[in-house]
Protein backbone atom coordinates (compact mmCIF):
# COMPACT_ATOMS: atom_id res chain seq x y z
CA UNK A 1 0.00 0.00 0.00
CA UNK A 2 1.76 3.38 -0.57
CA UNK A 3 1.42 6.57 1.26
CA UNK A 4 -0.84 7.84 -0.37
CA UNK A 5 -3.50 5.64 0.71
CA UNK A 6 -1.86 4.55 4.21
CA UNK A 7 -2.34 8.73 4.60
CA UNK A 8 -6.09 8.23 4.03
CA UNK A 9 -6.29 5.25 5.73
CA UNK A 10 -4.72 6.41 8.89
CA UNK A 11 -6.80 9.62 8.50
CA UNK A 12 -10.33 7.35 9.46
CA UNK A 13 -8.73 6.13 12.04
CA UNK A 14 -7.40 8.72 13.93
CA UNK A 15 -9.55 11.42 13.15
CA UNK A 16 -13.03 9.59 12.59
CA UNK A 17 -14.89 13.10 13.10
CA UNK A 18 -13.15 15.05 10.76
CA UNK A 19 -13.98 14.83 7.09
CA UNK A 20 -10.45 14.95 5.15
CA UNK A 21 -12.31 15.99 2.12
CA UNK A 22 -13.43 20.00 1.52
CA UNK A 23 -12.28 20.27 5.33
CA UNK A 24 -10.68 23.94 6.22
CA UNK A 25 -7.22 23.07 7.09
CA UNK A 26 -4.11 25.20 7.98
CA UNK A 27 -0.95 23.61 7.27
CA UNK A 28 2.38 24.27 8.91
CA UNK A 29 5.06 24.32 6.31
CA UNK A 30 8.65 24.97 6.71
CA UNK A 31 9.63 23.86 3.05
CA UNK A 32 11.17 20.60 4.70
CA UNK A 33 10.59 17.32 3.19
CA UNK A 34 8.42 16.36 5.97
CA UNK A 35 5.69 19.43 5.66
CA UNK A 36 6.28 19.09 1.78
CA UNK A 37 4.96 15.98 1.78
CA UNK A 38 2.24 16.78 3.93
CA UNK A 39 1.02 19.25 2.05
CA UNK A 40 0.55 16.80 -1.01
CA UNK A 41 -1.49 14.37 1.11
CA UNK A 42 -3.29 16.61 2.07
CA UNK A 43 -4.07 18.24 -1.88
CA UNK A 44 -4.35 15.40 -3.53
CA UNK A 45 -6.86 14.16 -1.24
CA UNK A 46 -8.83 17.46 -1.50
CA UNK A 47 -8.69 19.10 1.53
CA UNK A 48 -9.22 22.92 1.99
CA UNK A 49 -5.72 23.68 2.89
CA UNK A 50 -3.91 27.18 3.90
CA UNK A 51 -0.60 27.09 4.46
CA UNK A 52 1.28 29.07 7.26
CA UNK A 53 5.19 29.08 7.37
CA UNK A 54 7.18 30.71 9.88
CA UNK A 55 10.71 32.69 9.06
CA UNK A 56 12.51 32.87 12.63
CA UNK A 57 14.98 34.99 10.95
CA UNK A 58 17.58 32.99 12.48
CA UNK A 59 19.43 31.70 9.31
CA UNK A 60 20.56 34.97 7.66
CA UNK A 61 20.06 34.46 3.60
CA UNK A 62 18.56 30.38 4.16
CA UNK A 63 15.68 31.86 6.16
CA UNK A 64 14.44 33.99 3.37
CA UNK A 65 15.72 31.37 0.75
CA UNK A 66 12.95 29.13 2.69
CA UNK A 67 9.92 31.71 2.78
CA UNK A 68 10.39 32.48 -0.30
CA UNK A 69 10.05 28.75 -1.37
CA UNK A 70 7.06 28.13 0.31
CA UNK A 71 5.40 31.67 -1.12
CA UNK A 72 5.69 30.15 -4.30
CA UNK A 73 3.69 27.28 -3.22
CA UNK A 74 0.63 29.51 -3.86
CA UNK A 75 0.80 28.99 -7.83
CA UNK A 76 2.07 25.35 -7.73
CA UNK A 77 -0.99 24.18 -5.82
CA UNK A 78 -3.57 27.14 -6.03
CA UNK A 79 -3.71 27.81 -2.45
CA UNK A 80 -3.35 30.57 -0.14
CA UNK A 81 0.14 31.21 2.09
CA UNK A 82 0.48 33.08 5.03
CA UNK A 83 3.74 34.47 6.03
CA UNK A 84 4.87 35.34 9.66
CA UNK A 85 8.12 37.00 10.50
CA UNK A 86 9.42 37.03 14.06
CA UNK A 87 12.64 38.62 15.43
CA UNK A 88 13.44 35.35 17.30
CA UNK A 89 16.80 36.27 18.78
CA UNK A 90 15.36 39.30 20.40
CA UNK A 91 12.37 37.79 22.05
CA UNK A 92 14.65 34.97 23.42
CA UNK A 93 16.88 37.05 25.25
CA UNK A 94 13.98 39.40 26.43
CA UNK A 95 12.23 36.46 27.97
CA UNK A 96 15.59 34.40 29.07
CA UNK A 97 14.61 31.57 26.99
CA UNK A 98 16.52 29.53 24.76
CA UNK A 99 16.21 29.98 20.86
CA UNK A 100 14.49 26.27 20.68
CA UNK A 101 11.84 27.01 23.15
CA UNK A 102 11.33 30.96 21.76
CA UNK A 103 10.76 29.87 18.47
CA UNK A 104 8.40 27.11 19.47
CA UNK A 105 6.11 29.62 21.43
CA UNK A 106 6.04 32.46 18.81
CA UNK A 107 4.91 29.95 16.53
CA UNK A 108 2.09 28.16 18.89
CA UNK A 109 1.05 31.86 19.56
CA UNK A 110 0.29 32.99 16.09
CA UNK A 111 -1.11 29.49 15.02
CA UNK A 112 -3.80 29.63 18.02
CA UNK A 113 -4.77 33.37 16.36
CA UNK A 114 -4.40 31.64 12.75
CA UNK A 115 -7.19 29.41 14.72
CA UNK A 116 -8.96 31.86 16.18
CA UNK A 117 -9.77 34.46 13.13
CA UNK A 118 -10.66 31.49 10.65
CA UNK A 119 -14.43 31.91 9.68
CA UNK A 120 -15.07 28.48 9.80
CA UNK A 121 -14.62 25.94 12.62
CA UNK A 122 -10.77 24.47 11.33
CA UNK A 123 -7.72 22.50 12.77
CA UNK A 124 -3.74 23.31 12.15
CA UNK A 125 -1.51 20.05 11.05
CA UNK A 126 1.76 19.79 11.66
CA UNK A 127 4.39 17.37 9.89
CA UNK A 128 5.61 15.14 12.83
CA UNK A 129 6.04 12.02 11.83
CA UNK A 130 7.59 8.92 13.28
CA UNK A 131 11.00 9.06 13.47
CA UNK A 132 10.41 12.72 15.42
CA UNK A 133 8.11 10.40 17.63
CA UNK A 134 11.41 8.24 19.17
CA UNK A 135 13.62 10.94 19.38
CA UNK A 136 11.12 13.00 21.47
CA UNK A 137 10.32 9.42 23.44
CA UNK A 138 13.91 9.15 24.26
CA UNK A 139 14.53 13.09 24.71
CA UNK A 140 11.88 12.77 27.30
CA UNK A 141 13.22 9.74 28.58
CA UNK A 142 17.06 10.79 29.34
CA UNK A 143 15.77 14.38 30.81
CA UNK A 144 13.35 12.21 33.08
CA UNK A 145 9.47 11.86 32.57
CA UNK A 146 6.23 10.81 34.28
CA UNK A 147 4.55 7.82 31.99
CA UNK A 148 2.84 10.96 29.65
CA UNK A 149 6.39 11.74 28.58
CA UNK A 150 6.59 7.84 27.27
CA UNK A 151 3.85 8.07 24.97
CA UNK A 152 5.71 10.36 22.59
CA UNK A 153 3.73 12.94 20.69
CA UNK A 154 -0.24 12.81 20.69
CA UNK A 155 -1.79 12.89 17.13
CA UNK A 156 -4.64 15.23 18.52
CA UNK A 157 -4.11 18.33 20.46
CA UNK A 158 -7.91 18.82 20.77
CA UNK A 159 -7.49 21.46 23.13
CA UNK A 160 -6.10 23.19 20.62
CA UNK A 161 -7.18 21.95 17.39
CA UNK A 162 -3.87 20.95 16.29
CA UNK A 163 -3.47 17.38 14.46
CA UNK A 164 -0.49 15.65 13.34
CA UNK A 165 -1.73 12.66 11.01
CA UNK A 166 1.85 12.23 9.43
CA UNK A 167 3.04 10.03 13.11
CA UNK A 168 2.26 6.82 11.41
CA UNK A 169 5.07 7.19 8.75
CA UNK A 170 8.77 6.80 8.72
CA UNK A 171 11.20 9.48 7.20
CA UNK A 172 12.47 6.81 4.74
CA UNK A 173 8.57 6.64 3.72
CA UNK A 174 8.33 9.93 3.54
CA UNK A 175 11.46 10.78 1.49
CA UNK A 176 10.60 7.96 -0.60
CA UNK A 177 7.08 9.62 -1.85
CA UNK A 178 8.75 13.02 -2.30
CA UNK A 179 11.20 11.39 -4.55
CA UNK A 180 8.52 9.45 -6.42
CA UNK A 181 6.04 11.88 -7.10
CA UNK A 182 9.17 14.74 -8.33
CA UNK A 183 8.44 17.03 -4.88
CA UNK A 184 10.76 19.41 -4.06
CA UNK A 185 12.11 20.73 -0.93
CA UNK A 186 14.47 22.88 1.21
CA UNK A 187 16.86 21.47 3.21
CA UNK A 188 17.78 23.64 6.76
CA UNK A 189 21.55 23.19 7.20
CA UNK A 190 21.32 23.57 10.92
CA UNK A 191 19.00 19.91 10.92
CA UNK A 192 23.25 18.61 10.40
CA UNK A 193 24.35 20.40 13.34
CA UNK A 194 24.80 17.90 16.30
CA UNK A 195 24.84 20.51 18.79
CA UNK A 196 21.58 20.18 19.15
CA UNK A 197 19.94 17.10 21.32
CA UNK A 198 17.20 15.98 18.80
CA UNK A 199 19.75 16.05 15.87
CA UNK A 200 22.12 14.22 18.16
CA UNK A 201 20.05 11.42 18.99
CA UNK A 202 18.71 11.36 15.73
CA UNK A 203 22.67 11.26 13.99
CA UNK A 204 24.86 9.44 16.50
CA UNK A 205 22.50 7.41 18.90
CA UNK A 206 20.00 6.16 17.00
CA UNK A 207 22.03 4.99 14.31
CA UNK A 208 24.22 2.69 17.21
CA UNK A 209 20.82 1.83 18.46
CA UNK A 210 20.03 0.10 15.57
CA UNK A 211 23.22 -1.72 14.90
CA UNK A 212 23.21 -3.01 18.17
CA UNK A 213 19.14 -4.46 18.11
CA UNK A 214 16.79 -5.73 15.27
CA UNK A 215 14.26 -3.41 14.69
CA UNK A 216 14.68 -0.92 17.24
CA UNK A 217 12.83 1.72 15.42
CA UNK A 218 9.68 -0.33 15.50
CA UNK A 219 9.72 -1.66 18.90
CA UNK A 220 10.38 2.02 20.48
CA UNK A 221 6.69 2.55 18.23
CA UNK A 222 5.58 -0.02 19.81
CA UNK A 223 6.40 0.78 22.75
CA UNK A 224 5.04 4.07 22.43
CA UNK A 225 1.46 2.70 21.77
CA UNK A 226 1.85 0.20 24.99
CA UNK A 227 2.87 3.29 27.39
CA UNK A 228 -0.38 5.09 25.57
CA UNK A 229 -2.51 1.87 27.03
CA UNK A 230 -0.84 2.24 30.35
CA UNK A 231 -0.87 5.64 30.87
CA UNK A 232 -5.34 5.08 30.34
CA UNK A 233 -4.97 2.68 33.30
CA UNK A 234 -2.49 4.84 35.53
CA UNK A 235 -5.06 7.85 35.09
CA UNK A 236 -7.90 5.64 35.90
CA UNK A 237 -5.85 5.03 39.05
CA UNK A 238 -5.09 8.15 39.72
CA UNK A 239 -8.14 9.47 39.27
CA UNK A 240 -9.86 6.59 41.80
CA UNK A 241 -7.08 8.29 44.63
CA UNK A 242 -7.45 11.51 44.35
CA UNK A 243 -11.27 11.57 44.74
CA UNK A 244 -10.48 9.55 47.73
CA UNK A 245 -8.62 12.02 49.36
CA UNK A 246 -9.09 15.77 47.87
CA UNK A 247 -12.19 17.42 49.05
CA UNK A 248 -12.90 20.97 47.28
CA UNK A 249 -14.03 23.82 49.29
CA UNK A 250 -14.89 26.95 47.23
CA UNK A 251 -11.28 27.77 45.69
CA UNK A 252 -9.57 25.31 47.96
CA UNK A 253 -8.54 21.58 48.36
CA UNK A 254 -8.27 20.06 50.86
CA UNK A 255 -6.58 16.60 52.23
CA UNK A 256 -6.25 14.84 55.78
CA UNK A 257 -2.77 14.83 56.25
CA UNK A 258 -2.63 11.19 58.06
CA UNK A 259 -4.97 9.71 54.33
CA UNK A 260 -2.19 12.05 52.27
CA UNK A 261 1.10 10.12 54.51
CA UNK A 262 -0.65 6.82 54.32
CA UNK A 263 -1.21 7.51 50.86
CA UNK A 264 0.90 4.42 48.01
CA UNK A 265 2.66 4.89 46.52
CA UNK A 266 3.54 8.12 48.37
CA UNK A 267 5.90 9.79 45.99
CA UNK A 268 3.80 9.32 42.65
CA UNK A 269 0.10 10.24 44.41
CA UNK A 270 1.80 13.37 46.02
CA UNK A 271 3.16 15.05 42.59
CA UNK A 272 -0.62 13.64 40.78
CA UNK A 273 -1.90 15.94 43.79
CA UNK A 274 0.67 19.37 43.29
CA UNK A 275 0.61 18.70 39.30
CA UNK A 276 -2.48 20.98 38.36
CA UNK A 277 -1.70 23.29 40.90
CA UNK A 278 1.87 24.92 39.23
CA UNK A 279 4.12 23.07 41.37
CA UNK A 280 6.90 21.32 40.07
CA UNK A 281 7.70 17.99 40.25
CA UNK A 282 11.71 19.03 42.30
CA UNK A 283 8.90 20.06 45.13
CA UNK A 284 7.56 16.74 45.57
CA UNK A 285 10.22 15.63 48.03
CA UNK A 286 9.58 19.26 50.45
CA UNK A 287 5.67 18.88 50.02
CA UNK A 288 6.45 15.27 51.86
CA UNK A 289 8.13 17.00 54.39
CA UNK A 290 5.52 19.71 54.89
CA UNK A 291 2.99 16.84 56.02
CA UNK A 292 4.99 16.29 59.55
CA UNK A 293 5.87 20.11 59.75
CA UNK A 294 4.85 22.54 62.27
CA UNK A 295 1.49 23.63 61.83
CA UNK A 296 1.95 27.10 59.66
CA UNK A 297 4.51 25.57 57.57
CA UNK A 298 3.54 26.35 53.71
CA UNK A 299 5.32 25.64 50.59
CA UNK A 300 4.53 27.90 47.36
CA UNK A 301 4.37 27.58 43.47
CA UNK A 302 4.03 30.31 41.17
CA UNK A 303 -0.16 30.00 41.44
CA UNK A 304 -1.10 28.22 44.67
CA UNK A 305 0.22 27.74 48.32
CA UNK A 306 -0.14 23.98 50.22
CA UNK A 307 -0.54 25.14 53.92
CA UNK A 308 -0.21 22.60 56.74
CA UNK A 309 -3.18 23.47 59.09
CA UNK A 310 -3.27 21.00 62.08
CA UNK A 311 -5.12 17.81 60.43
CA UNK A 312 -5.48 19.28 57.27
CA UNK A 313 -3.22 19.94 54.14
CA UNK A 314 -4.77 23.07 52.01
CA UNK A 315 -3.97 23.85 48.65
CA UNK A 316 -5.16 27.55 48.64
CA UNK A 317 -4.85 30.12 45.52
CA UNK A 318 -2.32 32.70 46.06
CA UNK A 319 -4.65 35.18 44.98
CA UNK A 320 -6.10 36.16 48.80
CA UNK A 321 -9.51 37.44 47.14
CA UNK A 322 -9.99 34.20 46.45
CA UNK A 323 -8.44 31.99 48.81
CA UNK A 324 -10.11 30.65 52.32
CA UNK A 325 -6.66 30.23 53.85
CA UNK A 326 -3.89 32.85 53.85
CA UNK A 327 -0.75 32.71 55.24
CA UNK A 328 0.60 36.26 56.98
CA UNK A 329 4.49 36.00 57.37
CA UNK A 330 5.61 39.64 58.74
CA UNK A 331 3.62 42.63 60.40
CA UNK A 332 3.75 46.27 58.85
CA UNK A 333 1.50 44.79 55.46
CA UNK A 334 -1.49 44.91 53.90
CA UNK A 335 -3.36 41.89 53.37
CA UNK A 336 -6.67 41.76 51.43
CA UNK A 337 -9.29 39.11 51.73
CA UNK A 338 -13.04 38.28 51.03
CA UNK A 339 -13.99 40.90 53.52
CA UNK A 340 -11.91 43.76 52.95
CA UNK A 341 -8.31 44.74 53.85
CA UNK A 342 -6.45 44.22 57.14
CA UNK A 343 -3.75 46.61 57.64
CA UNK A 344 -0.75 45.10 60.50
CA UNK A 345 1.87 47.55 62.26
CA UNK A 346 3.65 46.82 65.57
CA UNK A 347 4.09 49.40 67.78
CA UNK A 348 5.33 49.74 71.18
CA UNK A 349 2.30 49.11 73.61
CA UNK A 350 2.70 52.48 75.37
CA UNK A 351 1.77 54.10 71.95
CA UNK A 352 -1.35 51.76 71.38
CA UNK A 353 -4.38 53.55 72.31
CA UNK A 354 -7.45 52.06 72.96
CA UNK A 355 -9.96 51.67 70.13
CA UNK A 356 -13.71 50.11 71.18
CA UNK A 357 -13.91 49.88 67.13
CA UNK A 358 -14.92 46.04 66.37
CA UNK A 359 -13.04 47.47 63.27
CA UNK A 360 -9.41 47.08 65.27
CA UNK A 361 -7.56 44.89 67.13
CA UNK A 362 -4.69 45.48 69.86
CA UNK A 363 -2.43 42.01 70.20
CA UNK A 364 0.28 41.60 72.40
CA UNK A 365 3.16 40.85 69.81
CA UNK A 366 4.97 38.73 71.98
CA UNK A 367 1.85 36.07 72.22
CA UNK A 368 1.37 35.90 67.90
CA UNK A 369 3.26 33.23 66.65
CA UNK A 370 4.23 33.41 63.04
CA UNK A 371 3.31 32.36 60.32
CA UNK A 372 -0.32 33.50 61.50
CA UNK A 373 -3.11 31.82 59.45
CA UNK A 374 -6.39 34.16 58.12
CA UNK A 375 -8.96 31.99 57.52
CA UNK A 376 -12.37 31.05 57.65
CA UNK A 377 -13.99 29.87 60.77
CA UNK A 378 -15.17 26.38 60.81
CA UNK A 379 -17.00 24.28 62.96
CA UNK A 380 -15.75 22.73 66.24
CA UNK A 381 -13.80 26.02 66.10
CA UNK A 382 -13.71 27.73 70.30
CA UNK A 383 -11.72 30.73 71.63
CA UNK A 384 -11.94 32.66 74.87
CA UNK A 385 -13.50 36.03 74.51
CA UNK A 386 -12.10 38.73 75.83
CA UNK A 387 -12.83 39.19 79.35
CA UNK A 388 -13.95 35.32 79.63
CA UNK A 389 -11.16 32.76 81.16
CA UNK A 390 -13.18 30.07 79.87
CA UNK A 391 -13.46 29.24 76.41
CA UNK A 392 -16.63 29.28 74.27
CA UNK A 393 -17.36 27.56 70.97
CA UNK A 394 -18.02 30.13 68.13
CA UNK A 395 -20.91 28.51 67.41
CA UNK A 396 -22.22 29.25 70.66
CA UNK A 397 -20.70 33.21 70.39
CA UNK A 398 -22.42 33.91 66.84
CA UNK A 399 -25.92 32.98 68.68
CA UNK A 400 -25.18 35.58 71.61
CA UNK A 401 -24.15 37.93 68.56
CA UNK A 402 -27.62 37.20 67.04
CA UNK A 403 -26.05 36.21 63.94
CA UNK A 404 -28.16 35.44 60.15
CA UNK A 405 -26.94 32.24 58.67
CA UNK A 406 -25.49 33.91 55.83
CA UNK A 407 -23.98 36.43 58.53
CA UNK A 408 -21.83 33.31 60.22
CA UNK A 409 -20.42 31.87 56.61
CA UNK A 410 -18.58 35.24 55.98
CA UNK A 411 -17.00 34.90 59.36
CA UNK A 412 -12.57 35.21 59.17
CA UNK A 413 -10.28 34.07 62.11
CA UNK A 414 -7.09 34.97 62.76
CA UNK A 415 -5.16 32.34 64.03
CA UNK A 416 -1.86 31.94 65.81
CA UNK A 417 -0.27 28.15 66.49
CA UNK A 418 -3.61 26.82 66.69
CA UNK A 419 -4.96 29.35 68.40
CA UNK A 420 -7.52 32.10 67.45
CA UNK A 421 -6.10 35.56 68.00
CA UNK A 422 -9.40 37.69 66.45
CA UNK A 423 -12.86 36.92 65.14
CA UNK A 424 -11.92 39.54 62.82
CA UNK A 425 -14.05 42.75 62.83
CA UNK A 426 -16.17 41.27 66.22
CA UNK A 427 -13.71 40.21 69.13
CA UNK A 428 -10.12 39.49 69.84
CA UNK A 429 -9.00 36.59 72.10
CA UNK A 430 -8.34 37.18 75.63
CA UNK A 431 -5.34 35.47 75.55
CA UNK A 432 -3.98 38.06 73.10
CA UNK A 433 -5.11 41.07 75.04
CA UNK A 434 -2.76 44.06 75.86
CA UNK A 435 -1.43 44.23 79.41
CA UNK A 436 0.71 45.62 81.56
CA UNK A 437 3.78 43.86 80.92
CA UNK A 438 3.31 44.37 77.16
CA UNK A 439 6.22 45.79 75.48
CA UNK A 440 4.79 45.66 71.83
CA UNK A 441 1.71 45.51 70.62
CA UNK A 442 0.12 44.72 67.06
CA UNK A 443 -2.66 46.88 65.41
CA UNK A 444 -4.82 45.35 63.14
CA UNK A 445 -7.47 47.40 61.44
CA UNK A 446 -10.26 45.83 59.13
CA UNK A 447 -11.54 48.41 56.18
CA UNK A 448 -14.51 46.56 54.90
CA UNK A 449 -15.76 46.28 51.18
CA UNK A 450 -17.84 49.27 50.82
Amino acid sequence: MDLQELFRQNWKEKFPAIPLAHCPLIVAVSGGVDSMVLLDLLCKSGASVTVAHCNFQLRGAESNRDEYFVRSLENDYDIQVLVKKFDTANYAATQKKGIQEAARDLRYAWFAELLAGSEHPSFLLTAHQADDNIETLLIHFFRGTGIQGLTGIPEADVKNRILRPLLFAKREQVLEYALQQGINWVEDASNASVKYTRNHIRHHLLPQAKELFTGAEDNLLNNIERFKEVEIIYNQSIALHKKKMLEQKGTEWQVPVLKWKKSVPLQTLTWEIIKPFSFSSAQVTEVIKLLDAANGSFIRSSTHRIIKNRNWMIIAPLLNEQAQHIIIEATDIKIAFENGTLSFETLPSMHAAINNSNMVALLDASKLEYPLLLRKCKQGDYFYPLGMKKKKKLSKFFIDKKLSRTQKEKVWVLESNKRIAWIIGLRIDDRFKINPASKNAVRIQLEPLL
